[in-house]
Protein backbone atom coordinates (compact mmCIF):
# COMPACT_ATOMS: atom_id res chain seq x y z
CA UNK A 1 0.00 0.00 0.00
CA UNK A 2 1.35 3.45 -0.93
CA UNK A 3 2.06 5.74 1.99
CA UNK A 4 0.08 9.02 1.92
CA UNK A 5 2.02 12.07 0.80
CA UNK A 6 2.73 14.37 3.74
CA UNK A 7 2.15 18.10 3.39
CA UNK A 8 5.07 20.50 3.57
CA UNK A 9 5.17 21.67 7.22
CA UNK A 10 5.99 25.19 5.99
CA UNK A 11 3.06 25.34 3.60
CA UNK A 12 0.91 27.91 5.37
CA UNK A 13 -1.93 27.44 2.87
CA UNK A 14 -2.59 23.88 4.10
CA UNK A 15 -5.79 24.52 6.01
CA UNK A 16 -9.47 23.64 6.26
CA UNK A 17 -11.05 26.10 3.74
CA UNK A 18 -13.60 27.20 6.32
CA UNK A 19 -10.79 28.17 8.69
CA UNK A 20 -9.31 30.32 5.93
CA UNK A 21 -12.78 31.86 5.56
CA UNK A 22 -12.71 32.70 9.28
CA UNK A 23 -9.31 34.38 8.92
CA UNK A 24 -10.49 36.42 5.93
CA UNK A 25 -13.69 37.42 7.73
CA UNK A 26 -11.70 38.53 10.77
CA UNK A 27 -9.84 41.09 8.68
CA UNK A 28 -13.11 42.19 7.08
CA UNK A 29 -14.76 42.70 10.49
CA UNK A 30 -11.75 44.62 11.77
CA UNK A 31 -12.17 47.23 9.06
CA UNK A 32 -15.64 48.07 10.35
CA UNK A 33 -14.13 49.97 13.26
CA UNK A 34 -14.87 50.09 17.01
CA UNK A 35 -17.61 48.04 18.65
CA UNK A 36 -20.84 49.77 19.63
CA UNK A 37 -22.96 48.24 22.37
CA UNK A 38 -26.57 47.63 21.37
CA UNK A 39 -29.43 48.36 23.71
CA UNK A 40 -31.93 45.70 24.77
CA UNK A 41 -34.52 47.41 22.57
CA UNK A 42 -32.23 47.18 19.53
CA UNK A 43 -31.58 43.48 20.18
CA UNK A 44 -35.32 42.84 20.59
CA UNK A 45 -36.07 44.62 17.31
CA UNK A 46 -33.36 42.68 15.48
CA UNK A 47 -34.65 39.37 16.85
CA UNK A 48 -38.21 40.31 15.93
CA UNK A 49 -37.18 40.87 12.31
CA UNK A 50 -35.28 37.58 12.28
CA UNK A 51 -38.15 35.49 13.65
CA UNK A 52 -40.56 37.13 11.22
CA UNK A 53 -38.22 36.16 8.39
CA UNK A 54 -38.19 32.59 9.73
CA UNK A 55 -41.99 32.49 9.50
CA UNK A 56 -42.92 32.74 13.17
CA UNK A 57 -46.41 34.19 13.49
CA UNK A 58 -47.10 36.93 16.04
CA UNK A 59 -43.58 36.74 17.45
CA UNK A 60 -43.00 38.91 20.51
CA UNK A 61 -39.55 39.35 22.09
CA UNK A 62 -39.25 40.44 25.72
CA UNK A 63 -36.96 40.43 28.77
CA UNK A 64 -33.77 40.78 26.72
CA UNK A 65 -30.76 40.64 29.04
CA UNK A 66 -27.06 40.60 28.26
CA UNK A 67 -25.31 37.54 29.70
CA UNK A 68 -22.09 38.00 31.63
CA UNK A 69 -18.76 36.55 30.54
CA UNK A 70 -17.80 35.60 27.03
CA UNK A 71 -14.46 36.85 25.78
CA UNK A 72 -15.20 35.54 22.30
CA UNK A 73 -19.00 35.64 21.97
CA UNK A 74 -21.65 38.24 22.73
CA UNK A 75 -24.70 36.58 24.31
CA UNK A 76 -28.21 37.65 25.26
CA UNK A 77 -31.01 35.75 26.96
CA UNK A 78 -34.60 36.54 25.99
CA UNK A 79 -38.21 35.36 26.02
CA UNK A 80 -40.06 34.46 22.84
CA UNK A 81 -43.83 34.15 22.51
CA UNK A 82 -45.42 33.25 19.17
CA UNK A 83 -48.62 31.76 17.75
CA UNK A 84 -47.39 28.15 17.97
CA UNK A 85 -46.06 28.62 21.52
CA UNK A 86 -48.24 31.17 23.34
CA UNK A 87 -46.90 30.04 26.73
CA UNK A 88 -43.49 31.35 25.69
CA UNK A 89 -39.97 29.98 25.94
CA UNK A 90 -36.51 31.10 27.04
CA UNK A 91 -33.79 31.25 24.37
CA UNK A 92 -30.23 32.47 24.02
CA UNK A 93 -28.78 34.60 21.23
CA UNK A 94 -25.09 33.85 20.65
CA UNK A 95 -23.34 36.28 18.29
CA UNK A 96 -19.87 37.01 16.97
CA UNK A 97 -18.52 40.38 18.06
CA UNK A 98 -16.34 42.09 15.46
CA UNK A 99 -13.38 40.35 17.11
CA UNK A 100 -12.65 38.14 20.12
CA UNK A 101 -9.76 36.21 21.62
CA UNK A 102 -10.60 33.43 19.17
CA UNK A 103 -12.41 33.52 15.85
CA UNK A 104 -14.75 30.80 14.70
CA UNK A 105 -17.78 29.89 12.60
CA UNK A 106 -21.30 29.69 14.04
CA UNK A 107 -22.34 27.21 11.36
CA UNK A 108 -19.54 24.78 12.26
CA UNK A 109 -20.36 25.10 15.95
CA UNK A 110 -24.01 24.29 15.25
CA UNK A 111 -23.17 21.25 13.15
CA UNK A 112 -20.94 19.84 15.88
CA UNK A 113 -23.50 20.38 18.62
CA UNK A 114 -26.20 18.76 16.51
CA UNK A 115 -23.85 15.84 15.79
CA UNK A 116 -23.40 15.25 19.53
CA UNK A 117 -27.13 15.06 20.31
CA UNK A 118 -27.81 11.68 21.87
CA UNK A 119 -24.19 11.16 22.85
CA UNK A 120 -23.76 14.08 25.26
CA UNK A 121 -26.09 16.64 26.80
CA UNK A 122 -25.83 19.72 24.58
CA UNK A 123 -27.91 22.85 24.17
CA UNK A 124 -30.15 22.32 21.10
CA UNK A 125 -29.58 24.92 18.37
CA UNK A 126 -32.74 26.30 16.80
CA UNK A 127 -31.43 28.59 14.08
CA UNK A 128 -28.11 29.75 12.65
CA UNK A 129 -27.26 32.86 10.64
CA UNK A 130 -23.71 31.93 9.69
CA UNK A 131 -23.05 34.85 7.35
CA UNK A 132 -25.01 37.61 9.17
CA UNK A 133 -27.61 37.75 6.41
CA UNK A 134 -30.42 38.67 8.82
CA UNK A 135 -28.83 39.34 12.20
CA UNK A 136 -26.50 42.31 12.62
CA UNK A 137 -23.70 39.86 13.46
CA UNK A 138 -23.23 36.17 12.62
CA UNK A 139 -25.05 34.24 15.31
CA UNK A 140 -27.25 31.39 16.46
CA UNK A 141 -30.38 30.91 18.55
CA UNK A 142 -29.98 28.25 21.24
CA UNK A 143 -32.43 26.73 23.70
CA UNK A 144 -31.85 27.84 27.28
CA UNK A 145 -30.43 25.06 29.48
CA UNK A 146 -30.80 25.08 33.23
CA UNK A 147 -27.78 24.44 35.39
CA UNK A 148 -24.64 26.00 36.82
CA UNK A 149 -20.97 25.88 35.87
CA UNK A 150 -19.75 26.06 39.46
CA UNK A 151 -21.34 25.25 42.83
CA UNK A 152 -23.44 28.15 44.07
CA UNK A 153 -22.04 27.58 47.57
CA UNK A 154 -18.37 27.51 46.53
CA UNK A 155 -16.16 30.15 48.07
CA UNK A 156 -13.42 29.54 45.49
CA UNK A 157 -14.47 30.73 42.06
CA UNK A 158 -12.43 32.06 39.16
CA UNK A 159 -12.70 33.53 35.68
CA UNK A 160 -14.50 31.10 33.35
CA UNK A 161 -14.58 28.52 36.15
CA UNK A 162 -10.81 28.29 36.52
CA UNK A 163 -9.79 27.67 40.12
CA UNK A 164 -13.28 26.58 41.19
CA UNK A 165 -13.47 24.10 44.07
CA UNK A 166 -16.24 21.53 43.65
CA UNK A 167 -16.03 19.96 47.09
CA UNK A 168 -18.16 16.87 47.60
CA UNK A 169 -19.58 17.23 44.08
CA UNK A 170 -16.21 16.19 42.62
CA UNK A 171 -16.90 12.48 43.03
CA UNK A 172 -20.09 12.82 40.99
CA UNK A 173 -18.71 15.20 38.38
CA UNK A 174 -15.37 13.49 37.68
CA UNK A 175 -16.79 10.35 35.94
CA UNK A 176 -19.02 12.52 33.72
CA UNK A 177 -16.06 14.77 32.93
CA UNK A 178 -13.98 11.83 31.65
CA UNK A 179 -17.01 10.41 29.87
CA UNK A 180 -17.39 13.67 27.91
CA UNK A 181 -13.96 13.08 26.36
CA UNK A 182 -14.71 9.42 25.66
CA UNK A 183 -18.06 10.17 24.00
CA UNK A 184 -16.70 13.09 21.97
CA UNK A 185 -13.69 11.21 20.62
CA UNK A 186 -15.60 7.98 20.13
CA UNK A 187 -18.49 9.37 18.09
CA UNK A 188 -18.86 7.97 14.57
CA UNK A 189 -18.92 11.31 12.75
CA UNK A 190 -18.91 9.81 9.26
CA UNK A 191 -22.72 9.72 9.16
CA UNK A 192 -23.21 13.23 10.59
CA UNK A 193 -23.79 16.46 8.71
CA UNK A 194 -20.38 18.11 9.01
CA UNK A 195 -20.47 19.69 5.58
CA UNK A 196 -18.66 22.82 6.82
CA UNK A 197 -15.63 20.76 7.83
CA UNK A 198 -12.82 19.49 5.64
CA UNK A 199 -11.64 16.00 6.60
CA UNK A 200 -7.92 15.63 7.39
CA UNK A 201 -6.41 12.38 6.13
CA UNK A 202 -5.65 9.71 8.68
CA UNK A 203 -2.01 8.66 8.68
CA UNK A 204 -0.85 12.16 7.74
CA UNK A 205 0.12 15.43 9.43
CA UNK A 206 -2.98 17.18 8.05
CA UNK A 207 -4.82 17.46 11.37
CA UNK A 208 -1.90 18.98 13.27
CA UNK A 209 -0.71 21.21 10.43
CA UNK A 210 -4.15 22.63 9.66
CA UNK A 211 -4.59 23.68 13.29
CA UNK A 212 -1.10 25.16 13.47
CA UNK A 213 -1.64 27.11 10.24
CA UNK A 214 -4.95 28.52 11.44
CA UNK A 215 -3.56 29.79 14.73
CA UNK A 216 -0.41 31.03 13.06
CA UNK A 217 -2.56 32.95 10.57
CA UNK A 218 -4.59 34.43 13.42
CA UNK A 219 -1.39 35.54 15.15
CA UNK A 220 0.30 37.15 12.17
CA UNK A 221 -2.94 38.91 11.20
CA UNK A 222 -3.32 40.32 14.71
CA UNK A 223 0.21 41.00 15.79
CA UNK A 224 0.73 44.28 17.67
CA UNK A 225 4.25 43.66 18.96
CA UNK A 226 6.28 40.75 17.53
CA UNK A 227 7.55 38.29 20.14
CA UNK A 228 10.59 36.12 19.29
CA UNK A 229 9.46 33.32 21.65
CA UNK A 230 6.15 32.93 19.80
CA UNK A 231 7.99 32.78 16.46
CA UNK A 232 10.46 30.25 17.87
CA UNK A 233 7.58 28.12 19.15
CA UNK A 234 5.93 28.10 15.72
CA UNK A 235 9.22 26.99 14.16
CA UNK A 236 9.60 24.14 16.68
CA UNK A 237 6.03 23.01 16.03
CA UNK A 238 6.58 22.96 12.26
CA UNK A 239 9.75 20.95 12.66
CA UNK A 240 7.98 18.27 14.74
CA UNK A 241 4.46 18.01 13.26
CA UNK A 242 2.95 14.64 14.30
CA UNK A 243 0.90 12.19 12.27
CA UNK A 244 -2.74 11.65 13.25
CA UNK A 245 -3.55 7.94 13.13
CA UNK A 246 -7.31 8.26 13.66
CA UNK A 247 -9.35 11.34 12.85
CA UNK A 248 -12.19 12.17 15.22
CA UNK A 249 -14.13 15.05 16.70
CA UNK A 250 -12.10 17.42 18.85
CA UNK A 251 -14.04 19.79 21.10
CA UNK A 252 -11.16 22.26 21.38
CA UNK A 253 -12.02 23.68 24.82
CA UNK A 254 -13.26 20.77 26.91
CA UNK A 255 -12.40 21.86 30.44
CA UNK A 256 -13.67 23.18 33.72
CA UNK A 257 -16.15 26.01 33.13
CA UNK A 258 -17.47 24.56 29.88
CA UNK A 259 -19.97 22.13 31.30
CA UNK A 260 -23.19 22.76 33.20
CA UNK A 261 -24.68 20.60 35.92
CA UNK A 262 -27.69 20.68 38.17
CA UNK A 263 -27.60 20.98 41.92
CA UNK A 264 -27.62 19.07 44.14
CA UNK A 265 -27.42 15.92 41.97
CA UNK A 266 -24.35 17.03 40.00
CA UNK A 267 -25.84 15.62 36.79
CA UNK A 268 -24.47 17.22 33.61
CA UNK A 269 -27.08 19.25 31.74
CA UNK A 270 -24.91 20.57 28.89
CA UNK A 271 -21.40 20.49 27.47
CA UNK A 272 -20.83 24.04 26.27
CA UNK A 273 -18.82 26.09 23.77
CA UNK A 274 -18.17 23.91 20.71
CA UNK A 275 -16.92 26.92 18.73
CA UNK A 276 -13.31 25.67 18.51
CA UNK A 277 -14.36 22.15 17.58
CA UNK A 278 -12.95 20.46 14.49
CA UNK A 279 -11.88 17.11 13.10
CA UNK A 280 -8.46 16.12 14.35
CA UNK A 281 -6.40 14.20 16.90
CA UNK A 282 -7.79 13.34 20.34
CA UNK A 283 -4.40 14.20 21.85
CA UNK A 284 -5.27 17.86 21.28
CA UNK A 285 -8.25 17.77 23.68
CA UNK A 286 -6.33 15.79 26.28
CA UNK A 287 -3.38 18.17 26.14
CA UNK A 288 -5.71 21.17 26.45
CA UNK A 289 -7.46 20.09 29.61
CA UNK A 290 -4.30 19.02 31.49
CA UNK A 291 -2.90 22.56 31.30
CA UNK A 292 -2.14 23.92 34.76
CA UNK A 293 -4.36 26.91 33.99
CA UNK A 294 -7.42 24.67 34.14
CA UNK A 295 -6.71 22.96 37.48
CA UNK A 296 -5.23 23.60 40.88
CA UNK A 297 -3.09 22.03 43.60
CA UNK A 298 -4.90 20.16 46.37
CA UNK A 299 -3.91 20.29 50.04
CA UNK A 300 -1.26 17.62 49.38
CA UNK A 301 0.33 19.63 46.59
CA UNK A 302 -0.99 17.37 43.81
CA UNK A 303 -2.17 19.01 40.59
CA UNK A 304 -5.79 18.11 39.81
CA UNK A 305 -7.00 18.25 36.21
CA UNK A 306 -10.00 20.63 36.20
CA UNK A 307 -9.99 20.18 39.97
CA UNK A 308 -11.06 16.53 39.76
CA UNK A 309 -8.28 14.02 39.11
CA UNK A 310 -4.51 13.82 39.10
CA UNK A 311 -2.95 13.85 35.64
CA UNK A 312 -2.06 10.15 35.93
CA UNK A 313 -5.55 9.18 37.07
CA UNK A 314 -7.21 11.25 34.33
CA UNK A 315 -5.03 9.80 31.56
CA UNK A 316 -5.45 6.29 32.94
CA UNK A 317 -9.24 6.49 33.12
CA UNK A 318 -9.48 8.02 29.66
CA UNK A 319 -7.34 5.33 28.03
CA UNK A 320 -9.16 2.53 29.80
CA UNK A 321 -12.65 3.77 28.88
CA UNK A 322 -11.93 5.04 25.36
CA UNK A 323 -9.46 2.43 24.15
CA UNK A 324 -7.33 5.28 22.81
CA UNK A 325 -3.63 5.09 23.65
CA UNK A 326 -1.91 8.29 24.72
CA UNK A 327 1.35 8.74 22.84
CA UNK A 328 3.61 10.88 25.09
CA UNK A 329 5.44 12.40 22.11
CA UNK A 330 2.19 13.51 20.45
CA UNK A 331 0.77 14.65 23.76
CA UNK A 332 3.78 16.91 24.34
CA UNK A 333 3.50 18.37 20.82
CA UNK A 334 -0.13 19.26 21.46
CA UNK A 335 0.71 20.65 24.90
CA UNK A 336 3.12 23.04 23.20
CA UNK A 337 0.60 23.78 20.43
CA UNK A 338 -2.02 24.63 23.05
CA UNK A 339 0.35 26.94 24.92
CA UNK A 340 1.05 28.56 21.54
CA UNK A 341 -2.69 28.95 20.89
CA UNK A 342 -3.16 30.62 24.28
CA UNK A 343 -0.26 32.98 23.54
CA UNK A 344 -1.90 33.83 20.20
CA UNK A 345 -5.19 34.57 21.96
CA UNK A 346 -3.64 36.70 24.71
CA UNK A 347 -0.70 38.37 23.00
CA UNK A 348 -2.16 38.49 19.50
CA UNK A 349 -5.94 38.72 19.30
CA UNK A 350 -6.60 40.23 22.76
CA UNK A 351 -4.01 42.95 22.26
CA UNK A 352 -5.29 43.75 18.76
CA UNK A 353 -8.90 43.85 20.01
CA UNK A 354 -8.01 46.10 22.95
CA UNK A 355 -6.17 48.47 20.63
CA UNK A 356 -8.96 48.52 18.05
CA UNK A 357 -11.89 48.57 20.56
CA UNK A 358 -13.66 45.84 18.60
CA UNK A 359 -15.14 43.77 21.46
CA UNK A 360 -17.76 44.19 24.19
CA UNK A 361 -15.26 42.96 26.81
CA UNK A 362 -12.53 45.56 26.31
CA UNK A 363 -11.31 45.46 29.93
CA UNK A 364 -11.05 41.66 29.82
CA UNK A 365 -9.08 41.86 26.58
CA UNK A 366 -6.59 44.27 28.14
CA UNK A 367 -6.19 41.98 31.16
CA UNK A 368 -5.65 38.94 28.94
CA UNK A 369 -2.79 40.71 27.21
CA UNK A 370 -0.88 40.75 30.50
CA UNK A 371 -1.80 37.10 31.16
CA UNK A 372 0.08 36.01 28.04
CA UNK A 373 3.35 35.88 29.99
CA UNK A 374 2.10 32.68 31.65
CA UNK A 375 2.06 30.88 28.31
CA UNK A 376 5.39 32.31 27.17
CA UNK A 377 6.87 30.78 30.32
CA UNK A 378 5.19 27.43 29.60
CA UNK A 379 6.46 27.44 26.02
CA UNK A 380 10.02 28.11 27.18
CA UNK A 381 9.91 25.36 29.79
CA UNK A 382 8.42 22.69 27.54
CA UNK A 383 10.63 23.35 24.51
CA UNK A 384 13.71 23.48 26.74
CA UNK A 385 12.80 20.00 27.97
CA UNK A 386 12.58 18.75 24.37
CA UNK A 387 15.93 20.14 23.19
Amino acid sequence: MDMPVQADPWDRTAMDPRQQWVLDRTLEYRRKGPYRARTSAEIAAMLGRYFNHLGYRDAVISNVRRMSGGASKEQFIFNLVHAEKPEGERLVLRMDPPEGISQSCRGREAQLQNAMIGALPVAPIRHVDTDAEFLDQAGSIIEFVHGVTEPTTSGAKGVSGMGTRFGELSERLAPQFVDAFVKTHGLDWSQKDLSLFAKPRAGTTDAALWELNFWSGLYWNAIVEPLPIVTMCERWLREHVPVCDRVGIVHGDLRIGNFMFEEPSGKFTAVLDWELGHLGDYHEDIAWTIQRLFGYLDEDGRFLVSGFLTREDFLGRYQRLSGNVIDPVKLRWYEILNAYKCAVMDLGQAMRVAEGHTNHQENVMTWLGSAGAVFINQICQMIREEI
